[in-house]
C-alpha cells in the first residue's frame, strides 16, 4: 500500500513558522508580509521568504494591493495536503494493525509451546 505524497508541499508545511502563517491567514483572511511579520517572531524579510516557499507549492496566492501584496490561503491546495496526511495516517494505521497481528501470533505460539 503506497500513498502518493507531494514532498515539496510537505516540506513547506513542515516549518512551524509557515504553519503559523497559514493559521494566521486562515483566521484573519488575506494579509501582507508586513502584517504577518508583526504577529510572528521573525523579520519581514524572513516572512517574505517563507511566503515565497508557500506560494511556490501553491498553498497561498497573492494579489497586488498598492505597494504590498495580499496573500491568501488556497483552500483547495490545503485540502489536498489534508487528504494526503489522512491517507498517510490510514496507511500507517494499516501497518500498525498488521504488526499487532504478527506480534499476537508470535505471543500465541510462545504460550502454546
Amino acid at each position: 500500500m503506497t500513498t502518493a505524497v507531494d514532498d515539496a508541499l510537505w516540506s513547506a508545511i513542515g516549518d512551524p513558522i509557515r504553519r503559523s502563517m497559514i493559521d494566521l491567514l486562515l483566521a484573519g483572511g488575506p494579509g501582507t508580509a508586513t502584517s504577518l511579520s508583526e504577529r510572528l517572531p521573525v523579520t519581514r524579510q524572513a516572512v517574505s521568504k517563507h511566503l515565497a516557499v508557500l506560494d511556490r507549492v501553491g498553498l497561498i496566492h497573492s494579489a497586488p494591493a498598492g505597494r504590498e501584496r495580499h496573500f491568501r490561503v488556497d483552500e483547495a491546495q490545503l485540502a489536498r495536503a489534508v487528504a494526503q496526511l489522512a491517507a498517510v495516517g490510514d496507511a500507517w494505521d494499516a501497518r500498525l494493525r498488521r504488526i499487532k497481528r504478527i506480534a499476537e501470533t508470535i505471543e500465541r505460539h510462545r504460550t502454546d509451546n
